[in-house]
């Protein structure tokens, strides 16, 4: 009878420090590491090549990279250096998962599966504010880069100092400084994008940045967005449901002609037509930055190839970023496909590209 009663003594202890243990390995958590000062300072280089990561950059005041993962969101320092460094901060949150980041001046606002909204310094790496926006958010999707969440994250957008934040049936402006409220809507929303012009694009209706309210006058959606910013955010022309193209730099749109055609794109304020053997990328303090069909990296009279070392020119462009100072693009294998879960679908393992512009 002792025996038995010291087994099962046994096994009761066993339990419960086996439910101790996952407790404290599955129960919800946070960590929050803020980076040491001195803090990171803005860099510019001449125009060249600087680095390869493996995973997408968010370029933030020239100063900070940050970089996405399932259920964490990190930065590293200097943006020229030549691959991912160790983390200056970072923040995880188990069980949630990271659904997108933006960055409006130097606030990163990470958006989570489980409706939080941080808000971030990029420099101190310091939370400073926190809202729970009750619009839960996808899980992660940016594979082995993170590039969807960093350069396209899905239902977040940025425009007029807010953050936006978009779900099936309700959108939601943020003050990107403070995380106070400015207006909520019922909007079903889909393909969401802003505009330059103070726009909030939703399927086939346009709201005001600074009321949520609708406008009137605008053409006929589904839209085609055109010259935007990471996140489809101060995108500069649309194309309608005719193909027509507008520019959306003001506060009412503008029929382009030059926008009809496909290629076209907006870049610096001006509708572009397409260019003979090169993409626009974007534009850098009013000069085109184009990528050539051989894999130069072409922006005014600058020209050099984005390669390292011995590298071929045989990839193709994904997603990209372009500031006034930087290029980061993800380039994928020539025949990559249309999975990225899949062995040889990106170009090289470091298969970002950073360069100085």
């Amino acid at each position: 009878m002792l025996r038995v009663l010291i087994r099962t003594s046994l096994a009761l202890v066993i339990a419960l420090v086996a439910a101790v243990i996952g407790w404290r390995v599955l129960a919800p958590a946070e960590v929050s590491s803020a980076a040491a000062a001195p803090y990171p300072v803005a860099v510019t280089r001449p125009p060249q090549v600087t680095g390869r990561t493996n995973q997408a950059p968010l370029i933030v005041a020239g100063a900070v990279r940050a970089y996405a993962s399932k259920r964490q969101i990190r930065a590293d320092a200097p943006v020229d250096a030549k691959s991912v460094m160790t983390a200056i901060w970072s923040l995880r949150r188990w069980p949630s998962q990271l659904s997108g980041v933006v960055a409006v001046g130097d606030t990163v606002i990470s958006r989570w599966a489980d409706g939080e909204l941080v808000g971030i310094s990029a420099l101190s790496g310091k939370i400073i504010w926190r809202v729970s926006t009750g619009i839960p958010g996808l899980s992660f999707d940016g594979h082995r880069t993170g590039a969807a969440t960093v350069w396209a994250p899905s239902g977040l957008h940025t425009g007029a100092g807010a953050v936006f934040v978009s779900g099936s049936s309700r959108v939601s402006a943020y003050d990107a400084a403070t995380g106070a409220q400015r207006w909520s809507a019922p909007i079903s929303c889909q393909d969401a994008f802003t505009t330059v012009g103070g726009q909030f694009v939703c399927t086939e209706q346009a709201f005001s940045l600074a009321t949520g309210q609708a406008v009137a006058g605008w053409p006929a959606g589904p839209h085609t967005p055109l010259g935007c910013d990471v996140a489809f955010s101060a995108c500069g022309g649309l194309r309608d449901s005719s193909g027509q193209g507008w520019l959306v730099t003001g506060a009412q749109p503008r029929r382009s002609t030059v926008l009809d055609q496909q290629g076209s794109t907006v870049a610096g304020g001006r509708a572009i037509p397409p260019q003979p053997g090169a993409q626009v990328l974007g534009a850098s303090q009013g000069r085109l930055v184009l990528l050539t069909d051989d894999r130069h990296l072409k922006v005014g009279d600058t020209d050099f190839p984005l390669a390292v070392g011995t590298e071929k020119l045989t990839w193709k462009p994904g997603l990209w970023q372009v500031t006034d100072h930087w290029v980061a693009i993800e380039r994928l294998a020539a025949d990559s496909g249309f999975d990225p879960d899949k062995p040889g679908y990106y170009f090289t393992v470091d298969t970002v590209i950073i360069a100085a512009i």
